[in-house]
């Protein structure tokens, strides 16, 4: 495993850690605002651990509110054991906590397959968007990502992408340049 994608999945592992600890009513944001957080590094990276990682996360949020407090602490105990174990780099007992976490969260809510598939097109757009900025049509970047352009347009249309773009080049001399071009 790279030591990148090791330290990401610590910091979300720390951060899952925290939100479970405290039960809040903010817990559903914060897992929401982690969970999109990590499809910005799976879309970076596509790493098979750290897309369970996100699946893991986002599966909580999913499903947070409605855990009973033996899960919750149950989940609580296992992404320790689960951080614990990549810290000191035992990937079989970090794998076979991973897979309890999977199992304690299909016992309260069994659509992990539908949160998985939720993660993977989320980070194809997010990826996808970040193809947009560097100058690729929606078209383009859609097809390059296997998603259909009105996906992508759904997200484009909320990002602040095409505002962010600056001109080289002061609309004056795009002007001229294109009267020249028509021989004006």
């Amino acid at each position: 495993m790279k030591e990148v994608i090791r330290k990401e999945i610590i910091l979300n592992l720390d951060e899952t850690i925290k939100i479970l600890e405290v039960k809040e009513v903010t817990d559903i944001e914060k897992l929401k605002e982690l969970s999109e957080k990590s499809i910005e590094f799976v879309a970076m990276h596509k790493d098979l651990d750290l897309v369970s990682i996100t699946v893991m996360i986002y599966s909580l949020y999913k499903i947070v509110n409605n855990i009973p407090d033996k899960d919750r602490q149950d989940l609580l105990v296992e992404v320790k054991n689960a951080q614990k174990f990549i810290q000191q780099s035992n990937l079989h007992r970090y794998n076979k906590s991973i897979r309890t976490l999977f199992e304690i969260i299909k016992r309260t809510n069994n659509q992990i397959k539908e949160h998985f598939n939720d993660v993977m097109v989320a980070a194809r757009i997010k990826k996808s968007a970040s193809l947009l900025s560097k100058g690729l049509s929606i078209g383009q970047a859609a097809g390059l990502m296997g998603l259909s352009n009105w996906d992508l347009q759904q997200y484009a249309g909320h990002s602040t992408t095409y505002e962010e773009h600056k001109e080289k080049l002061p609309a004056v001399k795009r002007l001229r340049t294109a009267l020249k071009l028509f021989g004006m």
